[in-house]
């Protein structure tokens, strides 16, 4: 199915396509956790390079911000800092070179019998519930004073649902009209009509874009290490390697080839999990595999890896372009709730349709003691610390949900056909 191998105008075209079908999403784990996104956008270019080299140049994958890990990033940013975040992030990439060592002589089936859709599952819908208050807060505008003094609560989430309302359209009316591709861009357009609003009404501060330099070096920061931080932040690789499992697989469904078995799914691991401790280690949150990815390949055909190759070129050159990292920077705190309003919940209801996909009995009294403690445990602000290890959130509840899961051996776990 590989056409036009070699570096066309057609190729670029569609890597620069690709670059913003990955931009919206790429770019707000930056904006919502306080990480620079140039080294985000520069850090997704030479992560996914890296996965290329890794894989043999034969996956087409591009690498983008995981959303995963910014409910783990917004709690040791708030208690530790960053950096010790960062410092989590790096420890979390290596355990997936860890896992892809074993899987090299393991079969992968076995990971399935430690994480069942009952235990990942919960994990998923933890993932949107626990960042839901940072959807509020935004689209209410508490990260946004001027913007509240000048048009007043209500009238910052009149700007917050403007941006809802536009992502629903894009993704819900799209397809009617024959713009399929289009709607695979939710996020991005909702982004922009929601900025356009700001403009408009006049509460976007361009001083920073003014002085903002054309070309500059992203600014990189060093993660710091902290085992509190660590015990946070690596139990969330556990949810987006089994992610990972399902993007390997869907991608190459899509293409029509077995990436699974070539290049090896311990080459995707580690191109993946390198790529993600490379971020981190220069100031960047963790990458991963994206569902938006399989998204576009589908719809385009842009079956050749090259083109995830340019489009990760457009990314390092983007990031290293201040007076554009500055100008994403002005984007007002209810547009970003609008959207995370939609985002946040989609990432919750993909739990649920994953568990429902599994056709799980939920009348089995041990599967809801499982999926019940998890949810509490990882919403209820549950902490537990033996020394310098403390663990809460979605870490508590995912050790939780293994650990019970594993005592109990639930059977039918199935509804029955």
């Amino acid at each position: 199915m590989e056409k036009e191998k070699n570096l066309t105008g057609r190729n670029v075209v569609m890597g620069l396509q690709h670059t913003f079908v990955m931009f919206g999403a790429t770019v707000l784990v930056p904006i919502i956790t306080g990480l620079d996104v140039g080294v985000t956008l520069f850090a997704a270019g030479i992560g996914t390079l890296l996965f290329h080299v890794i894989t043999k140049f034969k996956v087409p994958v591009f690498l983008g911000s995981s959303f995963a890990f910014i409910p783990g990033i917004v709690a040791v940013g708030a208690s530790q800092g960053l950096p010790y975040a960062l410092g989590g992030i790096v420890v979390a990439g290596l355990l997936y070179v860890v896992v892809a060592i074993i899987f090299k002589f393991v079969p992968y089936e076995n990971l399935h019998k430690i994480l069942p859709p009952q235990v990942t599952g919960p994990m998923i819908i933890l993932i949107g519930l626990i960042l839901a208050p940072v959807a509020i807060q935004n689209a209410r505008g508490d990260f946004s004073k001027p913007i509240v003094d000048a048009i007043t609560v209500n009238g910052a989430w009149g700007i917050a649902l403007f941006t809802f309302a536009v992502g629903i359209f894009v993704k819900v009316a799209f397809p009617k009209f024959g713009w399929k591709f289009m709607s695979n861009l939710p996020v991005l357009i909702a982004l922009v009509a929601g900025y356009l609003l700001s403009v408009i009404i006049g509460v976007v501060d361009f001083s920073s874009v003014k002085d903002a330099a054309w070309i500059g070096i992203p600014k990189f920061s060093l993660p710091k290490f902290s085992l509190e931080a660590i015990t946070i932040m690596v139990p969330i690789a556990i949810v987006t390697m089994v992610e990972h499992f399902g993007d390997v697989l869907a991608i190459g469904n899509v293409v029509g080839k077995d990436f699974i078995k070539d290049p090896g799914i311990h080459r995707t691991l580690i191109g993946d999990g390198l790529a993600t401790t490379l971020s981190a280690f220069i100031g960047g949150p963790a990458n991963t595999t994206y569902s938006e990815n399989t998204g576009a390949v589908a719809l385009t055909g842009a079956f050749n890896p090259i083109i995830m190759r340019i489009a990760a070129i457009f990314a390092i050159v983007l990031g290293m372009i201040p007076k554009f990292t500055a100008l994403i920077g002005t984007i007002p705190g209810p547009v970003i709730g609008g959207i995370s309003i939609l985002l946040f919940g989609m990432i919750s209801s993909i739990g649920i349709k994953n568990m429902i996909d599994a056709k799980l009995n939920m009348s089995n009294p041990k599967l809801l003691i499982v999926t019940a403690t998890m949810l509490v445990l990882g919403l209820g602000g549950a902490s537990f610390k033996f020394g310098n290890i403390n663990l809460s959130g979605l870490g508590l509840a995912a050790i939780f949900g293994i650990v019970l899961n594993l005592i109990l051996r639930p059977k039918d776990v199935t509804k029955a056909e």
